[in-house]
């Protein structure tokens, strides 16, 4: 396949994959998985695996009209390999104290506590209560390795 051909391919597969993403981890996602997948033992575990599941088959839902309306050329191989690491990179990061030690090796352990009660500079009112806020350190350490695992796939699924 031309270069250019597989660079657009990598394109449109992203975007699908990013846009799948944010629903399938914020609307697909129960309110149980996200409060239980990072446990430990088999509950975590299930839970995990169950979002997991679910997350997957919206970004197949996603991406499917995506390569058939574009006339995309990409192969099962490519996005049986580009998806099923995607989901292990997920589940990996899901159960918590995993994507929490590789922020503590990288010294990220301050930035991953951002926006927490044990932060040093976590947000307060005026009367020294903790502050309503957007989101944590955590939080935004989980999506950005979530980002990066989207584009080895959809390099993946474009190459392959």
């Amino acid at each position: 396949m031309d270069s250019s051909l597989q660079a657009s391919v990598f394109a449109a597969v992203f975007a699908a994959l990013y846009i799948a993403h944010s629903v399938g981890d914020h609307w697909v996602q129960t309110s149980h998985q996200a409060g239980t997948k990072g446990e430990p033992g088999w509950t975590g575990r299930i839970a995990c695996a169950w979002h997991v599941l679910g997350l997957t088959v919206t970004k197949a839902v996603v991406l499917t009209p995506v390569i058939l309306v574009l006339h995309l050329t990409v192969t099962v191989l490519g996005m049986t390999v580009g998806l099923a690491l995607d989901a292990a990179s997920h589940y990996w990061a899901d159960r918590r104290t995993t994507l929490r030690r590789l922020a503590h090796r990288c010294n990220k352990t301050e930035f991953y506590s951002l926006g927490t009660p044990g932060h040093p500079k976590a947000p307060v009112t005026h009367k020294g209560a903790p502050a309503a806020h957007l989101g944590t350190g955590a939080y935004a350490l989980d999506q950005s390795w979530h980002i990066l695992w989207l584009g080895i796939a959809a390099l993946l699924i474009a190459a392959l």
